[in-house]
Order: C-alpha cells, then structure tokens, then sequence
C-alpha cells in the first residue's frame, strides 16, 4: 500500500506534542509523501521548520488562504511572492474564494485568487484550491486567467455532479477527496460515480475532518488508509489499486519523485 497526503496542515499546534509520532505512522501505513499548504505570513514559520525537519517528505506550498483574505491582502500577497525566489515550493495553496464563513471580502478574495493563479503560470506550478460554498466562482477565476495554461486540484471537493463536471471540463485539475467521502450524510459516494480514479487524489485536510471512525476528533495522515478503502468500496477495486493510481496522479500534477 502506498498513498500520498496531498493536503494537510499537521504544521499547526494541534500536533506539537506528537507529531514525530503522527509522521511515523503515516510512513507507517504507506504514505510516501505530505503536502502541505501554506494559510498566510502568520503560519509560515511552522511550516517552514516542518519541511525543514523531514525534507523530501513532508513539501511545503505558497499561497494566501481565501478566509486570511482582508484589507492588507496586497501587502500579503506581495510579501509571500517573494518567498518563490528564496524557497521550492510544489505548488501555490492553499488559494481560493470561501463564501461560507464570511462574504465580506468576496471581491477582494477574488482578485486575490486570480492573482495566485498568475503565480501559478509565472512559476509552473499547480494550484491547491478551496472553494468552500463558491466552486463556480473558483471555475470563473480559472476562466479569467486561462484554464489551459492552468493545473491543479479542487481540494476537499464535496460538490455535486454537475459541480464536479464542470471542474472536469476544464481540462487539467483533479479533485482532492477526504475523510469526509466517510460521513454517513456526504453524497459523495454518489456524485463520484460520474468519474473514475484517474482524476482523484487523496487528502486529509487534517486536523479537520477525520474519516469514519475517528470523525469528531483530531485528523491525521495515517487515515488516509481510512479515505482509501472507501474509494476502493465506492469504485469496486482493491485498495492496493486506489493507493497506485491516486498516488500516480499525485505525483504528476506536483512533479514529485517517486
């Protein structure tokens, strides 16, 4: 079994009394690699020492998460630019627009997206994007700047099918599945069936939505196991085949080494 967490934030203080041990257990279990999105200037010093601490294992990414998207997004954007010329990074994330929490900066997460987006083409590398309660709106962003010079992934997807066409048709992003694929109340099992494995790449999000049966508490890497085996219910396969192609299409969307 081997699988990829193409996102998670175990840089953050819910694991600084185990997180040798949340690494361990994800190697554990097969995970070959952690990505790991930036959220803004506040996190960036955890996720740094983190990369740091396990290089080629645990890969860091640039970007201005949507909800730290505020009056001083300019300044953000511009000192986080920078950090491209000093640092690798696998990708720009976590970017995008959330209009669940607070539509309050709607526009402004907008022009902030797109500009990220930009980066993407500039530097060459996919995007992670969170589009909480505004797909469409992330779907348009793409189309302002260019979907064909465009790639990356619809991180924790959990629209409808027609949602998830539409992602699909843009040619070169791919949709980020988590625990929440588990929950008894997700249509996802559903909605999926409109696609196949080639287009999926596992995640955790954590310490956010852990799988059934740890849904309530801490999320970590090692459950992606958890996220895999219902893939492998959902699509009828063996979960040694759900590790091989997610992992596969993981490692080409970020251009990772085997």
């Amino acid at each position: 079994m081997k699988i990829i967490d193409t996102h998670t934030h175990i840089y953050a203080e819910e694991f600084d009394n185990d997180l040798d041990n949340v690494i361990l257990r994800a190697k554990q279990a097969g995970v070959e690699k952690i990505l790991l999105p930036n959220i803004d200037r506040e996190s960036l010093d955890r996720l740094h020492k983190l990369s740091d601490r396990y290089p080629d294992y645990c890969l860091p990414m640039m970007g201005l998460h949507p909800t730290s998207v505020g009056a001083d997004w300019k300044e953000q954007l511009s000192f986080l630019k920078k950090l491209f010329a000093i640092r690798h990074y696998v990708a720009v994330g976590e970017i995008g627009i959330d209009l669940y929490w607070d539509k309050t900066y709607e526009q402004e997460q907008k022009l902030a997206f797109e500009e990220q987006l930009r980066w993407s083409i500039e530097y060459d590398l996919p995007v992670s994007i969170h589009s909480r309660d505004a797909i469409s709106e992330c779907i348009e962003g793409i189309k302002n700047v260019g979907p064909e010079k465009l790639r990356g992934a619809f991180h924790s997807f959990g629209g409808t099918e027609q949602e998830l066409v539409d992602i699909l048709s843009l040619g070169n992003f791919l949709i980020g599945i988590n625990g929440v694929v588990t929950f008894k109340n997700s249509t996802l099992s559903t909605v999926l069936k409109a696609t196949d494995l080639s287009k999926i790449i596992i995640e955790t999000d954590a310490p956010y939505l852990a799988p059934v049966p740890y849904r309530g508490k801490r999320n970590e890497t090692s459950y992606t196991v958890n996220i895999a085996q219902k893939l492998a219910d959902i699509f009828t396969v063996e979960i040694d085949e759900v590790g091989e192609i997610t992992t596969e299409n993981a490692v080409k969307l970020f251009g990772l080494e085997k």
